[in-house]
């Protein structure tokens, strides 16, 4: 009200200058400007459509309290420490004026506010900085009114959400602005090291000691549409090293595609998009799967298992491993993305390793199996020239690998279990590939893949080549389908480095074992899933029964075993190799 009130005061000019000069604002007043596309619009329209502009769709910069009430459960905000004494511990000249006149203009004690809320019915304790406030820069009560909440919602089991949005450090306050961005990262570690889910949602502008401390330190990170994401903002390194930056440099679009957020998320839909992770991680899931596992169970009962090992052994005398090899090639044959849609229900993909990019030849995310929350990853490949070009055909980067190992130590700090799929002619070989670490890469998986306390299950779905597709299959049970093969490198690399001749590719598959059949009498797969004829991606179903079926058994098998069985038993799995 007063904020409405000072802007009558203003002349038309003075206001319309204020508009057209100023960052994007929550526009106030009936009719006004775009300061970005310059449309007039009308200002209700703004706040009713989530201060989205109705003509470009520009983001206007939300307000802490309006920010609360769009993912709240109506009434259900309480908010905590919202009174905490001025500091000047620089004794700053001016400083205490300026936050006074702010506090006054602004309605705020400080940049952020923090408290606890129900969204979708799920708890939250939430923190949302508010750039009126000195543009939301980090001083000591920032600092503290955030570790404060982090450290309550550790404490009563609560998962944490900030939407981050500042400046960097606070200036006047000098190097103990500084030493907040180590104190709430270590609030945070202490949270993460009890188990409790952190969501950052990053805003317009996330920018300095914000950006290098808890705005990237989420379990999932999430951002608004074309939000300025940045250590050091884009005029600052171009002023500092004379370099002219690229086109959406530091944009949430640049930092989805350079691995660092899991997922652009509109503002409408924002909300939504919470309530389905806090659910995901709440443990309702798992409860909401028990009678789905008795079901499971219930019909693994009657099932015939010895008639359908027979149906497997029947089928796989009439194919040759030549034929097998290309049946695993068909272009219509069912990709990774074709399981994860045939199975699994809500999945919601979270991109990139953290570290340099996100790779598209491995898809992965949250879902549910029967009510029960997992972690579903897949190396796919594209079903168009163009989806192949931006898969790289399946084959993995180190930015794909650290990827699927992020999700996979993500699943098991939440005790989640993990579901593979394989279907790669091998990891990718480029110069990139070579200078970012695909060795270390692939060995780092299998290391950390081997300790995982949590159920693993890797099922070759068509191409299993080399390392490439053993980074994602050092499982408690390796299922193979029953045309897909498995081996040390392809058919036409084996004849060429042994035999000089890439044209006796035929010769050597026969040789290599690298049939389903083959690797099960080897001992090096569990399971193989018949195929119908003519199977492709439109004639999927009897497979997707079959695998819903045994991925289900698989479940009730490995969850009963505590933490020390299920690692003893996956290493002496791979020590009798």
């Amino acid at each position: 009200m007063k904020l409405k009130n000072m802007f009558k005061k203003t002349s038309s000019r003075s206001h319309y200058i204020a508009v057209r000069n100023s960052h994007p604002e929550v526009p106030v007043g009936l009719l006004r400007k775009c300061n970005k596309c310059g449309a007039a619009i009308v200002a209700e329209d703004v706040r009713n459509g989530y201060y989205i502009c109705p003509k470009c769709h520009g983001y206007f910069r939300v307000h802490a309290y309006r920010r609360i009430e769009m993912i709240a459960d109506e009434g259900s905000f309480e908010e905590w420490d919202k009174e905490m004494d001025f500091v000047n511990p620089l004794e700053f000249k001016g400083y205490e004026e300026k936050v006074r006149k702010l506090q006054e203009h602004t309605n705020l004690n400080e940049a952020v506010v923090t408290g606890k809320v129900m969204i979708g019915g799920n708890p939250a304790v939430v923190g949302v900085c508010d750039g009126r406030f000195m543009m939301a820069s980090m001083g000591w009560i920032v600092g503290e009114k955030i570790a404060r909440a982090v450290e309550r919602a550790t404490e009563e089991k609560l998962p944490v959400i900030i939407f981050t949005c500042s400046g960097g450090a606070r200036m006047q306050e000098g190097i103990v602005s500084l030493m907040q961005m180590a104190k709430t990262s270590a609030a945070l570690k202490k949270h993460s090291d009890a188990g409790q889910l952190y969501i950052s949602v990053l805003t317009d502008p996330t920018t300095g000691g914000v950006t290098a401390s808890f705005a990237m330190l989420g379990d999932v990170i999430l951002a608004e549409p074309k939000a300025l994401i940045g250590f050091a903002g884009p005029r600052v390194i171009e002023q500092t090293i004379g370099q002219k930056l690229p086109k959406g440099f530091q944009r949430s679009e640049f930092l989805l595609d350079h691995g660092f957020v899991d997922r652009i998320v509109e503002r409408e839909e924002m909300k939504d998009v919470l309530a389905r992770i806090l659910a995901m991680h709440s443990g309702a899931g798992a409860e909401n799967g028990s009678k789905e596992e008795k079901d499971i169970k219930a019909a693994k009962d009657t099932m015939d298992a010895k008639k359908s090992e027979n149906s497997e052994t029947g089928r796989t005398a009439a194919v040759s491993a030549w034929e097998r090899v290309q049946l695993s090639r068909k272009k219509d044959r069912p990709v990774g993305t074709d399981y994860i849609d045939g199975l699994f229900t809500d999945f919601m993909e979270f991109h990139g390793d953290r570290y340099f990019k996100d790779d598209h030849a491995i898809v992965g995310g949250i879902a549910y199996f029967h009510g029960r929350p997992v972690t579903v990853i897949a190396q796919t490949k594209g079903k168009t020239t163009k989806e192949n070009l931006d898969r790289n055909f399946s084959m993995p980067s180190p930015d794909g690998y650290r990827k699927a190992l992020r999700l996979m130590k993500q699943a098991e700090k939440f005790s989640r279990p993990v579901i593979c799929f394989v279907d790669t002619p091998g990891a990718f070989c480029g110069l990139e590939a070579e200078e970012r670490g695909q060795g270390e890469a692939i060995a780092r998986n299998l290391f950390e893949m081997s300790g995982l306390k949590v159920p693993v299950l890797s099922v070759v779905i068509g191409e299993g080549g080399s390392g490439g597709a053993l980074a994602m299959a050092v499982a408690d049970e390796v299922w193979m389908l029953e045309n897909a093969v498995y081996s040390v490198l392809s058919p036409e690399g084996f004849a060429s480095i042994l035999w000089k001749d890439s044209k006796r590719a035929n010769e050597a598959a026969e040789v290599m074992k690298l049939t389903a059949a083959d690797l099960k009498k080897l001992g090096i797969v569990e399971d193989v899933i018949p195929e119908p004829e003519n199977f492709s991606d439109t004639e999927m179903k009897p497979v997707l029964e079959t695998l819903n079926e045994r991925i289900g058994e698989f479940l009730i098998r490995y969850s009963e075993l505590d933490t020390e069985k299920l690692t003893e038993r996956r290493y002496t799995r791979f020590r009798a190799m």
